[in-house]
């Protein structure tokens, strides 16, 4: 029997954290295109229920995600011109601007190989934890391509422009500590300890002043395509708003009452 989209992306809500788990580990979670289309909708759902105020992002096995596997696809007709760089926006570019935009904060929980558009799809991520095995690989050279779901956009704002060539051009493996040290990652952890580590982040988060978060998320980052009069115009509306919240409330008056407050995600 076939295995379904539900079976090769798990998910389960506890806790206010959405977990979304790749689970095609014997191909190393590389994502067909009903995964993708899944993950984009479990991302949408994230930002539309109030019960949800974190994600998590990993992946059963050995690997995070190997990549993209295009098996599955909808049937095409002789390809034209075109038709490439609309599979790309359709595809691997809706599925990082999906991790990008969700209004909750993303954590990627990266337990193994994260290669092409996974170690992307990994990068979109709010926070990002790694297991010690886990790499990180821009694979796109090693087939002749040019790299895409977002790739050349997300890792010079990473790394800088000078170190995100080193890494396309060469497309070598980079290990789980000398991401951190580059600051692709956030943590490195034992593997046994990724889950935990994940869930004790993401619950973290879930206590938080979930819309602040979001606005927080977006004024990151929209500053990094944003000159300094609009950043902050952005930020001064963002706080205006904010403001109205239930959550600005009990933090202001939590704060005069002395006592740790209790944020509702509203």
């Amino acid at each position: 029997m076939a295995a379904t989209a539900e079976d090769e992306v798990l998910h389960r809500i506890g806790n206010g954290v959405s977990w979304i788990t790749l689970n095609r580990p014997d191909a190393m979670n590389a994502v067909t295109w009903d995964q993708r289309e899944r993950v984009i909708a479990l991302l949408g759902d994230a930002s539309a229920d109030p019960g949800v105020r974190a994600v998590v992002v990993t992946a059963t096995g050995k690997g995070f995600c190997a990549g993209a596997d295009l098996r599955g696809a909808p049937a095409t007709t002789e390809r034209v011109a075109g038709d490439v760089a609309r599979m790309i926006r359709l595809g691997a570019q809706r599925l990082i601007t999906a991790v990008l935009d969700c209004e909750k904060p993303v954590i990627a929980a990266v337990n193994g190989t994260a290669a092409g558009i996974g170690a992307h799809l990994a990068l979109a991520c709010d926070l990002v934890i790694a297991a010690e095995p886990a790499r990180f690989i821009e694979v796109f050279v090693r087939r002749g391509l040019v790299p895409d779901g977002a790739g050349a956009y997300l890792l010079p704002r990473l790394v800088g422009p000078q170190k995100a060539k080193e890494l396309m051009f060469f497309g070598d493996a980079v290990p789980a500590a000398e991401a951190e040290r580059l600051g692709l990652v956030n943590k490195v952890v034992p593997a046994e300890a990724l889950e935990d580590t994940a869930r004790e982040w993401a619950e973290r988060l879930a206590q938080g002043p979930t819309r602040a978060l979001a606005m927080t998320k977006q004024l990151v980052n929209a500053s990094l395509d944003s000159d300094r009069a609009t950043a902050l115009a952005a930020e001064a509306t963002a706080q205006e708003l904010n403001m109205t919240t239930a959550d600005a409330n009990e933090g202001v008056a939590s704060f005069v009452e002395r006592r740790t407050p209790k944020y509702l995600g509203r």
